[in-house]
């Protein structure tokens, strides 16, 4: 099941199971659409995979499926990268 980060790893933005606006790589590497947009490739900075937009999971499967709430952020966040 997927982890539903809650957070990009580049600027630390919000979010939520239900954004529209996350990208994640298949280890799970979670970044919003304007930090994706701004990666060489579009591809994830950590594993060099492809970066998808993240599925949401339906708000009635949240209570018993809850995302997670580890926060992983880039100590430099991407700017080295962009």
């Amino acid at each position: 099941m997927l982890d539903l980060r809650p957070n990009c790893e580049c600027c630390d933005r919000d979010l939520p199971p239900a954004a529209e606006n996350a990208y994640i790589c298949s280890f799970e590497c979670t970044f919003c659409a304007d930090c994706r947009a701004r990666l060489p490739g579009q591809l994830c900075p950590n594993c060099g995979g492809e970066l998808v937009r993240r599925p949401i999971r339906p708000a009635s499967k949240l209570a018993a499926n809850p995302p997670s709430a580890t926060r992983i952020v880039k100590p430099d966040g991407c700017a080295p990268l962009f």
